[in-house]
Formats: C-alpha cells, sequence, structure tokens
C-alpha cells in the first residue's frame, strides 16, 4: 500500500464536504482529489432522494460556476472521470459493506491506487480521456476495463 494523499479523522468530515459540495458553499480550495471521493461517497451512502449519476453532473457543474471555473470543452465538468469515479466509489462500498463509516471508506480508497491523481490513466489513454468527447460524454475505457 502507498501512504494516503489525503486523509479524514471522522464521519463529520466527510459530511460537512458532501453537504458544502451540493449547497455549492466548499471553498474552492477544499475541492481537491479526496474532496470529490467524499463528495461521492458522501452522495451514494446518505442522499437516497439523489440518483448521483443522474444528478452528480449538474451538481458539480453549479458547484463549478459558484467558485468561477467555467464548464467548458478544456475544463470544468468531466462525465467520464465523473462515472469512472462513481463506479469506483461504489465498488468501494460494495466490497466494505454498505454501513462502514464514511472517513474510512475514504481512507481505503485514499490508501489503494484509486488515491492517486493518475489512477484514471491506467484504463485511459491521455489523448482519449482529455478529448471532448470524454469531456462531454461518457466514453469507455481503451486501455484496460474498469474494475475495482
Amino acid at each position: 500500500m502507498m501512504a494516503a494523499l489525503y486523509h479524514y479523522q471522522n464521519e463529520a468530515e466527510v459530511i460537512r464536504i458532501g453537504e458544502e459540495f451540493a449547497a455549492a458553499r466548499l471553498p474552492k480550495a477544499e475541492w481537491t482529489h479526496g474532496a470529490h471521493w467524499a463528495a461521492a461517497f458522501w452522495l451514494i451512502s446518505k442522499r437516497p432522494d439523489v440518483n448521483p449519476e443522474h444528478d452528480m453532473p449538474g451538481m458539480i457543474r453549479r458547484y463549478n460556476e459558484a467558485v468561477g471555473t467555467p464548464n467548458t470543452d478544456s475544463e470544468g465538468y468531466h462525465e467520464t472521470i465523473t462515472q469512472a469515479s462513481l463506479i469506483v466509489a461504489r465498488g468501494f462500498i460494495a466490497a466494505s459493506g454498505e454501513h462502514s463509516p464514511l472517513h474510512e471508506l475514504c481512507n481505503r480508497l485514499f490508501a489503494s491506487r484509486f488515491g492517486r491523481s493518475d489512477w484514471l490513466f491506467e484504463h485511459w489513454s491521455k489523448e482519449l480521456l482529455f478529448s471532448v468527447k470524454a469531456r462531454r460524454d461518457w466514453v469507455a475505457p481503451n486501455l484496460k476495463p474498469l474494475a475495482v
């Protein structure tokens, strides 16, 4: 295992990130790789009223607009990364049990290969992942299948 780049001490930290992200109030400096995972785990585990695969794209776009990040063909929201991350988050929840504390789920993920921000390049070439098509729509991996 690699050293975790992020670490949450308790579930309240993860809940705060999820709630502040959903309300588009999370400070931009806190919207880190770790916070993206925390928000995904929170939405999947604690918000039965939300369908993350359907609703998270709009939530991210709204959040980006609130913090001054444009959603364009070269920055801001990215559909393939979002959907891939949700697939991985759901896989971690399934493997860990639905009642695992959120901070423990996050910390286990951070200690895995998914804790690195370059994990996507095991599955997608940079050319494909950074394409306009992958930013706008789901594009399946072209290097190896996505599995948790």
